[in-house]
């Protein structure tokens, strides 16, 4: 038989041997746990830098992105503010009231429209030029912005427009088959036809249609100035883009000379224009400034728009997108989508009754607030609401469901000017012709 002794030595080296195991185990416990707790930072360290990137302001003409600070816009683009003293000289100039999108500063930047309003005031005339790249069947709110502002341009400085339909663009960057691009173009000719453009003094054209003649020169003339490195470092171009996106920019540089426009204009003239836009087209414009003076056009005015912002952004994260069909109201919804939509869209107003009277909406990310800033027109109205509801005296409900009339106000009486259009509107506004002896 084994002795006690040996026993006791055979279960002591047992022990040894759990308590060796024990020990391996906590140790790679502990390896698991600071690998563990090393992923989780990177994670976490991931997650800032994708919220960092989000939250980073992206603005150019294809991508907007990020909450949008608009004076940061300004001075990144070096554009110039638009002050009191511009908007008075407007009024004074034209004898009507500003444009609510002038008053309240959506239209609040620019270039050169003092200059413009000179040339006004001498009793000379210029022209107005906007467009669409048409990626959609029907116009959303935020479209509507620069052609209901052109228009109230047109009938307060009693001078043409001309109307850009880049059914060329949507075909380059969103990959559009051509007949549908031009196809879908036609269609929103009617939205903007129901605007209420004067017929005999509006040029309507697209690009596929009309790059042609003093066109094409002015086009080409444009291109030769801008080098590869020029564009690439105004519009972020790299080695991939194609071709057409490279030569796009003179497409739309070339209706801001007038001498691109022979049958509409005096030949010979070198008329003055001036372009009512969203902010993010300003990187198309400055190019085209810069070779204005190169071919000895005059370098084109700009008057620019802030974004409206999305239905589910908050504050001003982003603008509308005819890509994302729940960013944005669009003139052919119902008006049952139109509230739902509303209701659905980011509130600044507190999450309970209690909470909303004791510290108020914040009205930077209420999303209803600042389209009823865009669209409703009585300001002592807004003033009340603005006053009201950032200090809890009013309840969100109150406020998206005032924005909903308001909206469906507008749409509704958008679709019944629309519903008006013929085709031959569209056949004559889109006709080349000579316009009014308004320059001669």
């Amino acid at each position: 038989m084994r002795g006690t002794k040996e026993l006791l030595d055979e279960n002591l080296s047992l022990k040894q041997e759990i308590k060796q195991l024990l020990d391996e185990n906590l140790s790679l416990k502990e390896e698991m746990k600071q690998l563990f707790d090393e992923k989780q930072s990177e994670i976490k360290h991931s997650s800032v830098e994708r919220e960092s990137e989000l939250s980073e302001q992206t603005v150019t003409p294809w991508t907007v992105r990020g909450e949008i600070d608009h004076e940061k816009v300004i001075k990144q683009f070096g554009c110039k503010k638009i002050d009191e003293s511009l908007i008075d000289r407007v009024e004074r100039l034209t004898c009507r009231r500003a444009h609510v999108f002038l008053r309240r500063g959506v239209f609040y930047a620019h270039r050169d429209l003092d200059k413009i309003l000179s040339c006004y005031e001498r009793g000379d005339k210029f022209y107005l030029y906007t467009g669409r790249g048409p990626s959609s069947e029907s116009l959303h709110l935020g479209h509507l912005v620069p052609f209901l502002f052109t228009k109230y341009l047109q009938d307060a400085f009693k001078v043409p427009v001309v109307i850009q339909i880049t059914d060329d663009e949507k075909k380059i960057w969103k990959k559009l088959p051509k007949e549908k691009s031009k196809r879908l173009g036609r269609e929103n000719v009617k939205d903007i036809i129901a605007c209420g453009f004067d017929a005999s003094n509006t040029f309507i054209f697209s690009s596929y249609a009309t790059v042609g003649g003093e066109f094409y020169e002015n086009l080409v003339e444009v291109a030769d100035c801008i080098t590869v490195n020029k564009a690439n470092s105004t519009f972020g171009f790299t080695g991939e883009v194609s071709t057409a996106k490279m030569i796009f920019p003179s497409v739309q540089a070339a209706p801001s000379f007038s001498s691109s426009f022979p049958d509409l204009f005096p030949p010979k003239k070198n008329i003055p224009c001036l372009i009512p836009c969203a902010i993010d087209q300003d990187p198309y414009f400055r190019l085209t400034r810069d070779v204005a003076a190169r071919l000895e056009f005059i370098k084109p005015a700009l008057i620019e728009s802030k974004f409206l912002p999305a239905l589910r952004a908050s504050g001003n994260n982003g603008k509308m997108s005819a890509s994302d069909a729940n960013s944005a109201i669009y003139i052919n919804d119902s008006n049952a989508h139109i509230k739902k939509k509303i209701n659905s869209s980011v509130s600044g107003g507190r999450d309970n009754k209690e909470d909303q009277e004791k510290y108020g909406a914040n009205l930077k990310k209420d999303i209803p607030f600042q389209y009823l800033s865009f669209f409703l027109e009585d300001d002592a109205e807004l003033e009340h609401i603005k006053k009201e509801y950032g200090e809890g005296r009013m309840l969100t409900g109150r406020v998206k469901e005032r924005l909903t009339q308001v909206v469906i106000e507008i749409v509704e009486r958008h679709r019944r000017a629309r519903a008006a259009v013929t085709e031959e509107m569209v056949d004559a506004f889109m006709a080349v012709r000579h316009l009014p002896n308004v320059f001669e």
